[in-house]
């Protein structure tokens, strides 16, 4: 392998050999802690609402660095809602759950209106919204914490003791049969997509690239998945979350890579102008985008109220910075166009992993700050460099 093509392999991919080494670096600061199956299940479970803003959030980057700063006022408010709904007015679950995502839909769709149609900059659109819904959330509660009681939802949406997908496999005492089933699946899905992938584009005259690579990357993610399946299937198996979690990423991932709508975000952070004149409804892009985020935001609203068993006007302070976070770390452009549902979740591991390890270490809260401030900072740099280098 020549220079030219370890630097491409380096640049391609650069995050995931970050996120590796971070690994290892707080595997041998904890003395292996981060890695106890009850870590990892909490590493998922406690961001759990980071993979899904985040994934919402690319869509907004991509029409042009646009970001949302009203996630995590939104998360609260719906949560919020979602709370008096079940607890106080008697609401059915399953018909609050409609409810609040239709709620969070609605907000995503009024901020959409100003950004799409006015052009009101999405900064000032999304500030003003984080500073409504914030206090929206403590009239709703009267500034005071409302118990989560209703077992059924926060066992669907990660909460509680029982917040896992039942071993109806029978795998008793030992190792959770059915985490064990499904890493196993997805690892011969995987493995069916890529060598399928491969041949079609053989079959048509692409460049396939090389063929050693491929299966080499396919050992190395099949070797991920079943680590990561062993450990879930040590302690109590899959958590809910952790299905919500894959729903968002199989279904954003598909429409960002193999759909019209997903192309026009990238052709409209490319270039709006060109987007606009080939004949592409631009506005209704970001319409999109900003709605969608909305709705994303009433689901992590929900797996947020579900974890913590309970509503509580202090949530979701911050999510707004690790969703953005997560998405520039895991290599989305600053100026659009650029970035994938897979980068993101690398990012937000990256940062969870981060957060979590530190705080095994005992590291102290703001130095945790300092750190994820700096994390954030060299990804943009190296976003804005490479950028530079490539023009």
């Amino acid at each position: 392998m020549n220079s030219a093509k370890v630097r491409d392999f380096i640049t391609k991919y650069t995050m995931i050999i970050v996120l590796v080494l971070v690994t290892l670096f707080f595997t041998w600061g904890t003395q292996g802690k981060i890695l106890f199956p009850q870590n990892i299940t909490n590493l998922i479970s406690q961001n759990a609402y980071v993979f899904v803003l985040a994934t919402g959030m690319l869509l907004c980057i991509l029409t042009g660095g646009n970001i949302d700063l009203s996630v995590g006022s939104v998360v609260c408010f719906v949560g919020a809602v979602g709370g008096v709904l079940m607890e106080n007015m008697g609401v059915p679950v399953f018909v609050a759950v409609i409810l609040m995502l239709l709620l969070g839909a609605l907000i995503g769709a009024w901020q959409a209106f100003w950004i799409a149609f006015f052009r009101i900059p999405p900064f000032i659109t999304t500030l003003s919204g984080m500073l409504v819904f914030r206090g929206l959330s403590n009239v709703v509660l009267g500034g005071k914490t409302l118990p989560i009681k209703s077992e059924t939802f926060t066992v669907l949406f990660g909460g509680g003791a029982n917040c896992y997908v039942p071993d109806f496999l029978g795998g008793g005492e030992g190792l959770n049969r059915v985490a064990m089933a499904a890493g196993i699946i997805a690892c011969l899905i995987y493995i069916f997509v890529t060598v399928r992938g491969h041949m079609n584009r053989k079959k048509k005259g692409y460049e396939t690239g090389n063929v050693a690579a491929m299966y080499i990357k396919m050992i190395i993610i099949c070797a991920v998945i079943m680590f990561l399946t062993v450990k879930l299937a040590q302690h109590k198996g899959i958590p809910t979350s952790l299905v919500w979690v894959l729903i968002v990423v199989l279904i954003y991932g598909y429409i960002t890579s193999k759909t019209t709508i997903g192309r026009y975000f990238y052709a409209v952070g490319g270039n709006e102008k060109a987007t606009k004149l080939s004949g592409i409804n631009t506005d209704m892009v970001y319409f999109i985008a900003y709605t969608n985020m909305g709705f994303l935001s009433a689901l992590a609203g929900m797996l947020t109220i579900a974890r913590l068993t309970s509503a509580q006007p202090t949530y979701g302070q911050n999510y707004e910075m690790d969703a953005i976070g997560s998405c520039f770390i895991g290599g989305a452009s600053a100026y659009g166009g650029i970035g994938t549902v897979p980068g993101v979740i690398v990012g937000a591991l990256l940062m969870g992993i981060i957060n979590q390890g530190m705080s095994i270490m005992g590291t102290d809260q703001n130095m945790q700050k300092v750190v994820k401030g700096l994390v954030l900072l060299a990804a943009v740099i190296f976003d804005v460099v490479s950028k530079k280098k490539s023009s």
